[in-house]
């Protein structure tokens, strides 16, 4: 009978409760500070009947909070956790209708809402995949197109950072850094001979000829720069210098949206949407970060909220000790799948590279930070990066109290782990990329629009993490 109760009446029967059983625990504090009156004094039965009658309110406030906060505040914090993930991170699911049998109409009616704007937006959801699938099916003409003409193009924004790469230019960058958009090109090419081909460029308006020297010094590429309006560039190599095999082709990797970008303020200052990150998991010999050591680092890239194609990180590392059976039983990396590969000085190294100018994500983020800082020595780089954690970001998204482990967020905001990628490196890091590009949204609609709202907002809950780990 309780289920079928109206909000305002559940919520008016707990002070109703309240004011009772405060009158109740009085009256008998009273009760017994009167007979403890009538064998000592009168002083002492009024101090005795005002401790017990605070001590029987105390214990009653607390009985009927948590009665509150179990029956009410937190169905409550579920129920709209569950509609900002329908609103925001556009996850379909079912309102959790056991959890909210408490709270009246309120979840029927959320429920409600949740399908009539479902429906609604069916067909303009269809709509926008038929033109997406028709622009897919350009994308798709215009790599074969590109990977036939024999030069490799870099589209470079007035800021000097990467929008655009082809599959002939993907691998001139791969050999002397990891291509990834929004990068400087400077990071591939030496300073000094680019710089002054730009400025060159920008004085005449008119191609220029140069030789781009690589960055490792062992690297030189026959290069022309040509203006683009706004202020930009395109760099085209000469297709015969990048000793590509024919099979080594890859996709074009753009994104037109960082032609237009401003100058990057503070870390701290900076919007959500406007930041690159490195999302990143390890598989490692052990769960002992100051002992254990690290055999495998998987990590994807995510810019302007989506996860880029193609820039991805998946090393195998030789630990230098045995791998124990209980450890390969989980993530599937043997001992004779890393012998020969980089120690953890040179995947650090790579990985640092990798990660160059975001931020860095991980979930349980310290776990694997404790091993990398560990080796920053031998890495001879500094692990500076700000850090995001999405064990502290679902806290703040879902409330401190429910589950926040990989495979409860996903399952959460409906992300699929395939089964064989599950406990891998680059498989857990995807899945993690996947789950920020969710919530980024719905930090922004919680009015944590920046990248330093968002840290603030996480500290609150950093003793879930002392928890974890």
């Amino acid at each position: 009978m309780i289920t079928t109760l109206s909000l305002r009446l559940r919520i008016f029967l707990f002070f109703v409760l309240l004011g009772l059983g405060g009158s109740v625990a009085v009256g008998g504090a009273l009760w017994f500070g009167y007979a403890r009156a009538l064998d000592t004094t009168p002083a002492n039965g009024f101090v005795f009947a005002g401790i017990l009658s605070a001590l029987a309110l105390l214990a009653l406030t607390a009985a009927i909070w948590l009665l509150f906060d179990e029956n009410v505040a937190k169905p409550i914090e579920k129920l709209a956790a569950e509609m900002r993930v329908r609103a925001h991170a556009g996850v379909v699911r079912e309102v959790d209708l056991a959890s909210a049998r408490y709270l009246g109409d309120l979840a029927h009616a959320a429920h409600a809402v949740s399908e009539r704007l479902t429906d609604s937006t069916m067909d303009t959801a269809q709509k926008i995949a038929l033109e997406t699938e028709r622009l897919a099916h350009e994308k798709e003409r215009l790599t074969a197109l590109l990977t036939e003409i024999p030069v490799a193009m870099i589209l470079v924004n007035p800021r000097g950072q990467i929008v655009l790469y082809d599959g002939q230019a993907a691998e001139v960058l791969a050999q002397l850094h990891v291509p990834r958009l929004n990068a400087p090109l400077t990071d591939f090419f030496e300073a000094k001979g680019l710089n002054a081909a730009v400025k060159q460029l920008h004085k005449t308006g008119h191609e220029v000829s140069f030789v781009a020297e690589g960055v490792d010094g062992a690297q030189s590429y026959s290069a022309r720069l040509k203006p683009m309006e706004g202020g930009g560039y395109m760099m085209v190599i000469d297709g015969a210098q990048t000793h590509m095999a024919p099979e080594a082709e890859r996709p074009l990797v753009y994104d037109f949206d960082l032609l237009t970008h401003d100058a990057p303020e503070a870390v701290e200052e900076t919007p959500l949407a406007a930041l690159s990150y490195t999302v990143f998991d390890t598989e490692t010999t052990g769960l002992l970060p100051h002992k254990d050591e690290v055999v495998q680092i998987g990590a994807v890239r995510v810019l302007n909220g989506r996860i880029v194609p193609g820039e991805v990180m998946d090393q195998l590392v030789d630990p230098g000790i045995p791998i124990p059976p209980s450890s390969t039983k989980v993530h599937q990396v043997s001992d004779a799948m890393v012998k020969g590969q980089p120690d953890i000085a040179e995947a650090g190294r790579r990985f640092h590279r990798f990660a160059k100018g975001s931020v860095i994500v991980a979930h349980n983020a310290p776990f694997d930070m404790a091993f990398l800082r560990r080796h920053r020595n031998r890495m001879g780089v500094e692990w500076d990066h700000p850090i995001l954690d999405t064990v502290l970001l679902s806290a703040v998204l879902f409330g401190a109290s429910q589950t926040h482990t990989l495979d409860a967020l996903c399952d959460r905001l409906g992300v699929e782990i395939p089964a064989q990628l599950r406990h891998t490196a680059l498989g857990d890091a995807h899945a993690t990329a996947q789950v920020l590009v969710m919530m980024l949204p719905m930090l922004q609609a919680r009015g944590m629009t920046t990248c330093g709202d968002v840290l603030e907002e996480t500290r609150k809950h950093g003793r879930l993490l002392e928890d974890l780990n």
